[in-house]
């Protein structure tokens, strides 16, 4: 049964645009297969999940792939190519992707589910766990950052990992986010294992521990009260 999920990591990179070349994106996808295939066979899949959570080990297979190690690009190109390089190899190693950049990252839940007949577990509480990681890094914590990019890494058993990035076209930077679905936690306090990042701002952080009673006003305020008296009393604050 998969576990409550801990953000493992996080990583500030320059926002870039543009797509990889077609020729260096076959030879990522290729030598992203067999590094997976050789770890998976030594170690077994959940050890993939535990390196694709370390933002640094993450980072550095993306330079021996081939890829420019401080790009926003080595995110969305280095999970692409796994999951191009896994086609087909899924029911063998025991892992499976599902989603990727833009549009892509919206079919998560049905690519999860059509797995489904190739897993030991419910494929119900993967899709939750996708969807609450994705929540968390949107919108329970307000850092600046839409998110753009959501890769959802999993094995037959139910252990899972994800790797996402939002952007601030502000600052023009991308911002990537690791969750490691075998460290028990709540998925609203505290779920972050370790940050890796040079950017500085503020943040609304609803999921620090000292943000425990914001988060339980919130609730109460969401199911007792009616939307418009919140907005009512919102207008309201800006006249004081």
């Amino acid at each position: 049964m998969p576990s409550s999920g801990q953000r493992t990591g996080i990583a500030n990179l320059p926002l870039h645009y543009g797509k990889v070349p077609p020729w260096l994106f076959a030879r990522m996808s290729q030598l992203a297969r067999e590094i997976t295939i050789v770890i998976v066979d030594e170690f077994g899949p959940q050890e993939m999940l535990r390196r694709l959570s370390d933002p640094f080990w993450f980072q550095a297979f993306g330079c021996v792939l081939g890829y420019d190690w401080h790009s926003s690009g080595v995110t969305t190109t280095v999970c692409g190519a796994l999951k191009e390089g896994m086609r087909g190899l899924e029911k063998e190693l025991g892992l499976f992707v599902a989603g990727g950049k833009g549009k892509t990252s919206r079919k998560t839940p049905a690519e999860i589910e059509s797995f489904g007949h190739l897993l030991k577990v419910n494929p119900s509480p993967l899709i939750y766990a996708s969807r609450m990681s994705a929540k968390v890094d949107n919108s329970a914590l307000q850092d600046g950052y839409q998110l753009y990019h959501h890769t959802f890494f999993f094995t037959k058993d139910g252990s899972w990992a994800v790797i996402q990035q939002g952007m601030n076209e502000i600052n023009r930077y991308a911002r990537r986010y690791h969750w490691l679905g075998e460290k028990v936690a709540d998925f609203v306090c505290e779920p972050e294992a370790a940050i890796c990042s040079q950017a500085r701002g503020e943040a609304l952080n609803l999921v620090a521990s000292e943000s425990t009673q914001a988060r339980n006003v919130i609730t109460d305020i969401a199911a007792e009260e009616k939307p418009e008296n919140i907005v009512t009393q919102l207008k309201k604050l800006k006249t004081l």
